[in-house]
């Protein structure tokens, strides 16, 4: 069993995971928009992550492909988390303005969204923080 845990935590540690400041969920379709929109919303998510180095550092931010978030509507379908920001209509052309003013500047763009559902700290009996 700790073998397998190891490998875990080494295939965690690979990816950075614990090190992210944000994870963003993107849904690419069918329901909320098509496949094509979807994805070409998802490639352009990718290429401006990198572009503004957000692969690590404080402003850190993972990506998620998702096939649905069950807001079939409006799409493609985002929410930024730890913040519980949920988008519409994040198409591609819609991905630079994002990059920029939530995840490099953060500041969600108001226009653009229709819930929030932020992720409360955890803590355990002494107080401590277990988690986001």
């Amino acid at each position: 069993m700790s073998e397998s845990k190891d490998e875990l935590r080494a295939a965690a540690a690979q990816q950075g995971i614990g090190a992210y400041h944000r994870h963003v969920f993107l849904c690419t379709g069918p329901s909320c928009c098509t496949p094509e929109t979807g994805l070409a919303a998802w490639e352009a998510l990718k290429t401006l992550l990198k572009e503004s180095a957000l692969g690590s550092g404080p402003n850190a931010c993972y990506r998620t492909k998702v096939g649905c978030l069950r807001i079939c509507c409006h799409g493609p379908t985002m929410v930024v988390y730890p913040e519980g920001t949920w988008y519409h209509g994040m198409t591609a052309e819609r991905m630079a303005e994002f990059v920029r003013q939530h995840l490099v500047e953060g500041r969600p763009v108001r226009e653009w969204i229709f819930a929030e559902n932020p992720l409360q700290k955890i803590t355990d009996d002494s107080g401590g923080e277990i988690a986001e």
